[in-house]
């Protein structure tokens, strides 16, 4: 079980900028929503400008809870995003959020996943607070606690099959040799229809999909750290050539490797 969030950018186009701006951390939840729950997000912000930041979305569920200025605390459910995120943010404001692994929200929904996808929706009035109160107010500690408590309260419910996913989608983020769904069904001994439909249950995207979406990530975080050898990217990533990674590349960040290197840098 980790013992500590991800350290990683994966997903945030420019960290530097967002971590120049504003506040961003991530902490674990309770050690009993772990299979579930990858980590919370908090982000505090007070800007003189508006601050645009993109995202190019990781195959997981978000839930948000976010309260501008002194105004009321709202939150949302984020399904698996398809395409570029964008958000800009003013003023002053407070954002808790929670990514799920991507699989573990099945427990807390109860209902297909991929009912979510590329969809944002309101959360109920009963679960917009935790039980003392707004869930972005307090230190750190306080605003996690909230969370713990908030989510233990949705008793999710125990899911093999919810633990199967969760496994497989974990072995496709942490594998980068893994380009090829069939490669990748023979490997667990899976049929490929079977694991088509477990992701689009699960997960809310298929296999396919979260494994170009990982592999683009990877690119992603690469280009912000330096020049690169974008053929050999490619080969290493599963494309048949340079051309194909730049036009997905550019599909889901915005804008070209070269020009976002640039932008980076």
């Amino acid at each position: 079980m980790r013992q500590r969030p991800r350290g990683d950018s994966r997903g945030i186009l420019d960290p530097g900028r967002l971590l120049r701006e504003m506040r961003f951390r991530r902490h674990l939840p309770a050690e009993s929503l772990r299979p579930w729950v990858e980590h919370y997000w908090l982000i505090d912000w007070a800007l003189s400008a508006p601050f645009e930041q993109r995202i190019v979305p990781h195959p997981a569920v978000n839930v948000v809870f976010r309260r501008d200025g002194d105004g009321p605390e709202a939150g949302e459910v984020a399904g698996v995003g398809r395409n570029l995120f964008r958000i800009t943010l003013t003023g002053t404001g407070r954002v808790c959020g929670v990514q799920f692994r991507p699989g573990g929200f099945h427990p807390f929904w109860r209902r297909p996943v991929a009912e979510l996808t590329g969809r944002r929706l309101p959360l109920p009035a009963g679960r917009l607070a935790g039980p003392d109160g707004p869930l972005c107010a307090g230190t750190d500690d306080e605003r996690r606690r909230a969370l713990d408590a908030l989510l233990t309260a949705w008793a999710p419910e125990p899911d093999p099959t919810a633990e199967e996913a969760v496994r497989l989608a974990e072995a496709i983020r942490t594998d980068r040799t893994v380009l090829r769904v069939d490669h990748f069904a023979a490997r667990h001994d899976l049929p490929v229809r079977r694991l088509q439909r477990l992701f689009t249950e699960y997960v809310g995207v298929g296999p396919k999909w979260v494994i170009r979406r990982y592999r683009l990530q990877e690119a992603v975080e690469q280009a912000a750290g330096g020049p690169l050898n974008w053929a050999g990217l490619a080969a290493d990533l599963g494309y048949s050539d340079q051309a194909h990674l730049v036009r997905d590349f550019t599909a889901v960040a915005g804008v070209s490797p070269a020009a976002y290197a640039r932008s980076v840098h």
